[in-house]
């Protein structure tokens, strides 16, 4: 879809969001899916072919964090955010969660126009790599989802970095975008 007025691309995909649906959009780094968390689970899972074990991570606003974890996470993780990394922290559940406060500013007056999180995974099939060409994602997932915001090609994309700080030394799942100090792990 192209709508060349900002406003009016962001009403479209509020709109969408606000009624289930289902989005692709740049996420930051890459394209990925979008749908409100919690109500889209199901949608995502089926269009990408994915386990329902497999959990999605979460965009939120910094001010959010005490909603989803009592777990104090270190000052230098958070001061990465708003950015490229995903953080895996216990939830109040005693189970995990994946965040990440995003830094792209559309995704931002989303979340602040929302007034609730994200889902927000890449664009693939399970065990396949993220799709970065827009035609590609047009004919791959094209006929599924809601609507897809194309920004073109995003070939020099790359995944945000995932650390899970659930245990000591904390690990980084995924290195991607954020570089890390590796001092910040121990």
């Amino acid at each position: 879809m192209y709508i060349k007025n900002e406003d009016l691309l962001l009403d479209k995909i509020l709109n969408v969001l606000t009624k289930r649906g289902i989005v692709i959009m740049p996420c930051d780094t890459i394209y990925g899916f979008l749908g409100i968390a919690p109500g889209t689970r199901k949608k995502i899972q089926e269009i990408k072919g994915r386990d329902d074990n497999k959990p999605f991570l979460i965009l939120i606003l910094k001010e959010w964090i005490s909603q989803y974890t009592s777990f104090q996470i270190d000052k230098y993780f958070l001061d990465q955010w708003p950015g490229p990394l995903t953080i895996i922290v216990p939830d109040k559940n005693n189970l995990t969660v994946a965040l990440r406060v995003p830094d792209d500013s559309r995704l931002l007056k989303l979340l602040y126009k929302l007034d609730q999180p994200l889902f927000s995974t890449s664009v693939n099939y399970i065990d396949k790599p993220a799709l970065n060409k827009s035609n590609e994602i047009k004919a791959v997932f094209g006929n599924n989802i809601d609507l897809f915001v194309d920004e073109g090609d995003l070939l020099e994309s790359i995944s945000s970095t995932i650390i899970d700080l659930c245990t000591k030394p904390y690990r980084i799942i995924r290195q991607g975008a954020c570089r890390i100090d590796p001092e910040k792990l121990l």
